[in-house]
């Protein structure tokens, strides 16, 4: 296993294990230089959303980085204020201009929002038939809101890109996403930073002579949960893709897993549904 190494989704389709987040890098030279290094790294997977407001310079340093499309796998979101068919519809169209491409490999509903499920996933469903994504999933959906969605669904959803990490480890929505076959993506894996304050996993760090980030990326892996951290950094994009060569013992991911204080960094999903 190494950063090219991918996992099927449930329709088939090939997403890298470990990824690159690109919230909060502002658009123009500070992204286009950081998914440039990712690039250069060997990661394959980027992630944006139009929220982000950076697609333009995400697509650009795709598009130079003189790889093959075809092996780049491209996530963006449709944002919470532009929900419902018609809304995500044109939001796609807007994604694409914005991306300068003809598809994205991923395409997600970026919250939950009430009353707009059923319209905005029928929307997906028709995104993914008509060949402007290869897959289609969701983002900060819990028990509730995944519920509410199999109700109408006719696709189940590939991908449920969650806040995860060691102070947030919703045990019982990764246990029911693996029953149904929706694969669990990690963003801020490392805790918006603070994952390095923690104590247990400085002794870990000790233990393994790995990082800090890098101990809690690896235990991402081995839960199935595909990551994307973040870094505007060469260097720690470079350090955050070592993970491949070393194992946690399971009694120290057992350790990892006791550390959750069902703690957000993030937003509330229930807060955001109830917007």
């Amino acid at each position: 296993m190494d950063l090219g190494s991918r996992v099927e989704l449930n329709n088939g389709v090939l997403m890298p294990w470990v990824g690159f987040g690109t919230f909060r890098i502002p658009d123009g030279k500070d992204v286009e230089d950081a998914v440039s290094s990712a690039l250069e790294a060997g990661y394959r997977s980027i992630d944006t959303a139009s929220y982000y407001g950076n697609e333009r310079g995400v697509g650009l340093a795709i598009r130079e980085s003189g790889l093959d499309r075809k092996d780049i796998f491209l996530t963006t979101k449709v944002w919470i204020d532009e929900q419902g068919y018609d809304g995500t519809k044109d939001a796609m169209a807007r994604s694409l201009e914005r991306l300068g491409m003809d598809y994205v490999d991923l395409y997600l509903v970026h919250w939950p929002r009430r009353g707009m499920i059923e319209d905005t996933w029928k929307a997906m469903e028709d995104i993914l038939q008509e060949g402007l994504a290869r897959s289609i999933g969701v983002s900060n959906f819990l028990l509730g809101h995944l519920n509410e969605l199999y109700r109408t669904c006719k696709t189940m959803p590939a991908i449920d890109q969650i806040e995860f990490h060691p102070y947030l480890y919703p045990i019982e929505l990764l246990d029911h996403c693996m029953d149904k076959g929706i694969r669990v993506e990690a963003w801020s894996p490392l805790m918006q930073g603070h994952v390095t304050e923690l104590e247990e996993l400085k002794e870990l760090s000790d233990y393994y002579g790995r990082s800090i980030p890098q101990i809690t990326l690896r235990w991402d892996l081995q839960h199935g949960v595909v990551t994307i951290p973040k870094s505007t950094h060469k260097d720690r994009i470079l350090e955050n893709a070592e993970i491949f060569d070393f194992e946690i013992e399971e009694r120290h991911m057992r350790l990892i897993d006791s550390l959750n204080r069902e703690k957000r960094f993030g937003p509330d999903p229930n807060i955001m549904y109830a917007r």
